[in-house]
């Protein structure tokens, strides 16, 4: 079936914009005034060390308040896992580590009341391991998200790479096989990043070009299983394959793509989090006021 689309998205859009938020001296302590700071109605965090394995038990008044300030606010939260996770590693160390890292984010994200649970597709890392490391997923993630599934705990949500080291997914189009060695599972949503995207070669700044990427990402995944969008620019150029986000205008993608990723129809609706420069606050709160701007007119913004 041919799923493809056009820009167009429905009226009466509610859209959650948002960013990753700080969490350090205690989750709702933290995220909750920056939320506020910032004029968000979506949140990402950390729940664990993000570039190591530590994972902390976190705090049950902390988590409790930051689940209640969210519901307040009517605002939408997710967990980002650690940016070492590699389910398709030939590392078994590594293999096991990611796997407890996620089962921990679930369980975390389950008790703030996250939507999602963010990672990357990962690596077979060498040319030899590639058909294992698809195999290797399978046989962890299925495990992950039938658990998540029966407690009715968050989605886990693959964020494809900037590419390079044989990655398991990438491009838009890879999102099709690595969605087959799960059988499609209904748990398994996908977060968009366009700064990945574009590392990886999709030409969004071309006219018509986020378009065409969000077409062949709901022609590759279904209609439905986009997630989650992570708006971020990028400091270096097409096809690069380095993740290095840079505050919406001031890099190589440009303002005007963001505005066809808005009036996409597979994107109404579906929370966007920038994950960019921050100093401070400043980057946060004037990248999430862009987008704003750059929704199509007559839709309401949340």
């Amino acid at each position: 079936m041919d799923h493809a689309v056009t820009a167009g998205a429905p009226e009466d859009v509610d859209w959650a914009l948002g960013a990753h938020a700080p969490v350090s001296g205690g989750l709702a302590r933290a995220a909750l005034p920056y939320l506020d700071i910032i004029g968000a109605r979506a949140v990402q965090v950390y729940v664990s060390n993000p570039r190591g394995w530590a994972r902390s038990a976190g705090d049950p008044d902390q988590d409790k308040a930051f689940l209640d300030g969210i519901e307040q606010r009517g605002a939408r939260a997710y967990v980002h896992a650690s940016l070492l996770t590699n389910l398709g590693s030939p590392t078994p160390a590594t293999v096991a580590q990611s796997v407890a890292t996620l089962e921990h984010a679930l369980e975390r994200g389950r008790a703030i009341g996250a939507l999602g649970v963010v990672y990357h597709a990962g690596s077979a890392v060498d040319a030899e391991h590639a058909e294992r490391a698809m195999a290797q997923l399978r046989e962890h993630l299925l495990p992950l998200l039938d658990s998540a599934a029966k407690v009715g705990g968050p989605r886990l949500l693959v964020e494809p790479s900037a590419g390079g080291g044989r990655s398991l997914a990438s491009r838009v189009e890879h999102l099709s096989d690595y969605l087959d060695a799960v059988d499609r599972h209904p748990w398994l949503g996908v977060c968009f990043d366009t700064c990945h995207a574009w590392a990886a070669g999709h030409d969004l700044a071309a006219p018509g070009g986020m378009t065409a990427t969000l077409d062949a990402l709901v022609a590759a995944c279904g209609p439905d299983r986009l997630a989650l969008v992570h708006a971020n620019d990028s400091k270096d150029g097409l096809g690069s394959t380095r993740d290095r986000h840079e505050n919406l205008g001031a890099g190589s993608i440009g303002v005007a793509p963001f505005a066809e990723l808005l009036a996409h129809p597979a994107v109404a609706g579906v929370p966007v989090i920038v994950e960019t420069p921050s100093d401070g606050s400043a980057g946060h709160a004037k990248d999430i006021a862009t987008l704003r701007e750059l929704i199509p007119t007559g839709r309401r913004v949340a």
